[in-house]
């Protein structure tokens, strides 16, 4: 999928193997039980280490793709166990937060580095929230990115309501909006992966702020998403984070779209005002997908909080 600005084509496998940060795609074997999984992670770009950590679970890595980080940092995106060609685990069930810690860890480990940026967008912001309270000594910077610190049945119960309300609003222009809470809704586990993309593009629009005003721009972004179905069906102790908020150190940035209708202000603003000395910037007239609605604000807004002193040792400029 190649989303505007432009992404540079990725070498597969990466430029030069032996070095764990050189462009291109690389794959590591991590101990899982008794199994080994092969963990792949893609490299892109020049300068400090950021590792980006996609949503879903089970969504295809190469939506977060953002080409204007590229230009200022080292991204390094983790394509999560149970997606593309990353390993798949003996167990549906044990895609759980537990699990993709393990797997962020043990790439953090191979690229042996003492600290990283480290961006979760989504479903990869409680994985990033999670590995940033067991691992602090390894996070420089957390970015947390239109995610929340807690699911649960008011979490979902106010996502159906922001969708039945995007409905209301496009129902008489698009007609097909009426199916998008049953797709929300859908156990993606029971379906297969073919199934499940289908889902995950039908209600594309509703990440976006005005996805069919800009529908030439970003059809073909909705076109390449890609979802897999087992990921759905890990099993876990809800997600729920917000008493611990307060232990995480590394300095913190929140980005929320300001009409993100899953993960929006309300859940951002808790972690905001929970994370000591944490940053909020809200994206106007932008949804849950702000790299791709606004890259020139996201990657602008992300340059400025790791600009300051002590959070990379050189310095890093939003793009013109």
């Amino acid at each position: 999928m190649n989303l505007s600005p432009e992404s540079t084509p990725l070498p597969s496998p990466a430029a030069d193997p032996g070095s764990p940060l050189s462009p291109g795609t690389h794959t590591v074997a991590v101990r899982y039980g008794s199994s080994l999984i092969e963990q792949r992670y893609h490299v892109a770009g020049t300068g400090p280490v950021c590792i980006a950590h996609s949503g879903g679970p089970g969504i295809g890595w190469d939506y977060l793709r953002m080409p204007l980080l590229e230009r200022h940092l080292t991204m390094v995106y983790i394509e999560p166990v149970g997606t593309g060609a990353s390993g798949r685990l003996p167990d549906p069930r044990g895609y759980n937060l537990a699990a993709y810690t393990h797997f962020l860890h043990a790439v953090i480990e191979h690229l042996a580095l003492p600290e990283v940026a480290l961006l979760g967008h989504s479903h990869g912001g409680f994985v990033a929230q999670r590995y940033a309270l067991d691992h602090p000594a390894r996070v420089a910077s957390l970015i947390l990115y239109d995610t929340s610190p807690v699911t649960g049945e008011e979490f979902w119960a106010s996502a159906v309501a922001n969708m039945e309300r995007f409905a209301r609003r496009h129902a008489a222009g698009h007609p097909e909006v009426a199916t998008y809470v049953a797709g929300l809704t859908a156990r993606l586990d029971r379906l297969t992966d073919d199934g499940a993309t289908a889902v995950l593009r039908t209600i594309a629009p509703t990440y976006f702020f005005d996805y069919w005003g800009r529908e030439e721009e970003f059809g073909p972004a909705r076109q390449g998403l890609r979802m897999y179905a087992a990921p759905s069906a890990g099993e876990g102790p809800p997600f729920d984070v917000r008493e611990d908020l307060p232990g995480i150190t590394a300095p913190t940035l929140v980005l929320v779209g300001d009409t993100d209708f899953i993960c929006g202000q309300r859940w951002a603003r808790m972690i905001h005002e929970a994370v000591p000395g944490a940053e909020l910037v809200v994206l106007t007239e932008t949804g849950h997908l702000g790299h791709v609605e606004r890259p020139e604000q996201f990657a602008a807004a992300v340059a400025a909080f790791l600009q300051p002193a002590g959070r990379y040792r050189r310095p890093l400029q939003p793009p013109a």
